[in-house]
């Protein structure tokens, strides 16, 4: 006898090519059946009466590697109709450490106000760090290894090239990861220590990454102006190689960058990026305020040369920056959080300058951010990149601080409430496209991303005329409206607009 539970989503508007009315039948965690009228037989009726039925979202890129154990997380990303989040962003997460590298430290420490401390895991492989996601979450994990840890765990914190056994130490890492079930390799290649790779080092775990079907996911060098220089470098990688190869959080003139991905598109090159729909970004102060030749990586090295006036004496001016940022977590200083810079410095009655070197030096260079991009990114560049068909959502959520940036809470609802509802960027059949079908490939999620028996259930029922995002920069953490129901692996997360309490979520191998 066949005791798995049946959900019968019933009369909702199914995304296919078009919206179709139709009912979906769910047996355990499998969609079955899709059609007209279809017979209850004992299912547990889920409502769809006017709602449109999506599958479910993929977060293409977010740094809820810590935070997505925290109920408050979880309820920001289930409001949302995320189902799936890709962890191990940037260059640097947790794993894999083996014992005795430090590499869990460095990745705690380096982006402590990026992606916290796991409450659990202190170090070990990728298999382990998955092992903290099954069933713990409303959400399914996903993991990149993250070559910025993968680095620290072979060099340390060294800012040189790898010699060639250390390059091989690495790929060995590398292989042991994906074996462990990550979806491919991230870099971080204007943080450290990733920052010091050079070619040779770049390309034999891109050519790891070729031979297992992984993608190389990369924070490029630089973008807005920086950007052509530093996709060149992606691409030159994947022409050797022949690895697929993403690109986070890709912003700037869209009339300069658009035509870099429809020519390297033409050329037959497997490119997609991620982009959210805000004009403000995130991160640590340290990546805004100090330059590279410090060693960031040694957080206990740079403290010690901020100390020398000789070094600050060469610090460059940053003086058209200080007004474009926001302080979003200042540990032992929760007053300063949600101010900006400039407010900040007048308070300690310093210049702004000095008080970002207050800052960073006595909290251990642990200060995150918000900051406003260059004019050069604007409202309609955003749209433009976010119309492309090589693009998929990525919130870059950061849940740190007592002020964090709102698009954690609030990327996939602005996507249909703004951008579907209000603007008519995309109908609905391209907006499931963006917000799932194009992440669901390119991580391998072969059984997600699309309604159609035999996928995995993860659904999502949608008002369209009430969805939307209500987190902003003053008020950050306010929950989306308007996602009515969840289900993820056919298990109901969200119902009548409320969490269920169920945490069906498990890490992806």
């Amino acid at each position: 006898m066949d005791d798995r539970p049946v959900i019968l989503v019933r009369g909702g508007l199914l995304v296919h090519d078009e919206l179709v009315r139709a009912d979906l039948r769910v047996v355990g965690d499998r969609i079955t059946e899709i059609g007209p009228d279809l017979p209850v037989d004992g299912a547990d009726v889920v409502d769809a009466d006017g709602l449109i039925v999506m599958p479910g979202f993929v977060d293409a890129h977010a740094h809820a590697d810590a935070a997505v154990l925290d109920p408050d997380v979880q309820a920001a990303l289930t409001h949302q109709g995320v189902t799936t989040v890709v962890l191990g962003q940037d260059g640097v997460s947790y794993a894999p450490s083996p014992a005795g590298s430090g590499a869990t430290e460095y990745a705690v420490r380096y982006f402590a106000a990026i992606n916290g401390t796991h409450p659990t895991f202190r170090g070990g492989a990728v298999a382990d760090l998955l092992d903290t996601y099954d069933r713990a979450t409303t959400v399914h994990t996903a993991y990149l290894v993250p070559h910025g840890t993968l680095r620290y765990a072979v060099l340390g914190a060294d800012d040189r090239p790898a010699r060639p056994d250390e390059v091989a130490a690495m790929a060995r890492l590398l292989e042991q990861g994906l074996d462990d079930g990550a979806r491919g390799m991230s870099t971080g290649l204007e943080y450290a220590p990733a920052s010091s790779a050079d070619r040779a080092e770049l390309l034999a775990l891109c050519e790891v990454l070729a031979r297992r079907g992984r993608p190389h996911v990369s924070h490029m060098r630089g973008y807005e102006d920086k950007a052509p220089a530093a996709l060149a470098e992606l691409l030159d990688l994947a022409r050797a190689t022949g690895v697929g190869t993403h690109v986070s959080h890709y912003h700037g003139p869209a009339e300069r960058l658009g035509p870099l991905v429809d020519g390297v598109l033409a050329e037959g090159l497997d490119l997609t990026f991620d982009a959210y729909p805000y004009l403000r970004g995130a991160s640590i102060l340290a990546l805004v305020a100090l330059p590279d030749w410090l060693p960031l990586a040694d957080a206990d090295r740079t403290l010690a040369l901020l100390a020398d006036p000789a070094v600050r004496d060469r610090l460059p001016a940053r003086d058209g920056v200080w007004p474009r940022v926001t302080l979003a977590w200042v540990p032992g200083m929760p007053w300063a959080e949600g101010l900006p810079l400039l407010e900040v410095a007048s308070r300690l009655g310093m210049t702004p300058g000095d008080a970002v070197l207050h800052l960073l030096v006595t909290t251990n260079l642990q200060v995150g951010c918000v900051f406003a991009q260059p004019p050069t990114n604007s409202d309609e560049s955003v749209r433009a990149l976010l119309r492309h068909p090589a693009h998929c959502a990525g919130s870059d959520g950061i849940y740190q601080g007592g002020h964090p940036h709102p698009r954690g809470w609030g990327t996939f609802a602005r996507f249909l409430g703004r951008h579907v509802r209000e603007l008519g960027d995309w109908d609905w059949p391209t907006a499931a496209q963006h917000l799932s079908t194009t992440a669901a490939r390119r991580f391998g999620l072969d059984d997600r991303g699309t309604l159609r028996p035999g996928a995995r259930a993860d659904v999502v029922l949608v008002d369209a005329e009430t969805v939307a995002d209500r987190a902003t920069y003053d008020d950050p953490r306010r929950l989306a409206t308007g996602v009515q129901a969840v289900l993820v692996d056919g298990v109901p997360t969200l119902r009548d607009a409320r969490l269920t309490g169920a945490l069906p979520g498990r890490a992806v191998r």
